[in-house]
């Protein structure tokens, strides 16, 4: 199968065969370029180590910019993080799936490296039927926007080809995202929520459901 092989999901034959290339490319440390709510995205198998330190160099990304994690469920947020508040759990319940990332610590059982993440891990739930479907099929995916870093986020998947190339097993395309905003950034693993990135996810939505989430600081 050529490296640059993309699968229209707009083509149900094509979306078939996109999924099973992609979860063969996913078990043998390969990546995938998927489409998410926000930008497409970059992804590896969480759990492969190979696979996840491919991520990082396609995009030229160190080691100190851990990838974060897309699941296919709410409910498999406990299963991958630790002090899980009253606060995260409602947010999750309002937001997800869709654009907010939660940085949680992460359960000390996992066996994973998803770079120098110091015993967190950042978590999303995607709202795109394609990529729930995926994760649905092969569990939580590595996943940074498909993009060289510094680079602006792909929202096509031509965009993503232009930068990432032949560094990627399988390019599933479903049209244009809604980007070009990443998702919105909380940290949960302090005594107080705190913004880490403004995103799709406007704040005074986020005070909502917990009020007491502090404001990013300015650069």
């Amino acid at each position: 199968m050529p490296v640059t092989d993309v699968y229209s999901c707009l083509d149900p034959v094509r979306r078939s065969e996109g999924f099973a290339e992609a979860k063969l490319a996913l078990a043998r440390s390969g990546l995938v370029v998927l489409p998410t709510d926000t930008v497409y995205g970059l992804a590896a198998d969480a759990f492969d180590p190979a696979g996840v330190r491919r991520l990082l160099r396609a995009k030229g990304r160190s080691r100190s910019k851990p990838a974060p994690v897309l699941i296919g469920s709410a409910d498999t947020l406990r299963a991958l993080a630790t002090n899980v508040t009253a606060d995260v759990r409602a947010l999750a319940d309002r937001f997800w799936p869709g654009a907010l990332t939660l940085i949680c610590r992460q359960q000390a059982s996992l066996r994973w490296d998803l770079g120098d993440s110091r015993s967190t891990v950042a978590i999303r739930v995607p709202d795109h039927a394609d990529a729930l479907a995926l994760l649905g099929d092969v569990g939580p995916l590595a996943v940074s926007s498909a993009n060289l870093t510094g680079q602006p986020p792909a929202t096509t998947v031509e965009e993503a080809q232009g930068q990432l190339g032949e560094a990627v097993d399988v390019y599933l395309d479903a049209g244009p995202t809604p980007g070009p905003l990443p998702s919105t950034i909380i940290d949960a693993t302090g005594d107080v929520l705190r913004l880490v990135r403004a995103g799709m996810v406007p704040l005074d939505e986020l005070r909502e459901v917990a009020s007491a989430i502090q404001a990013a600081e300015p650069d």
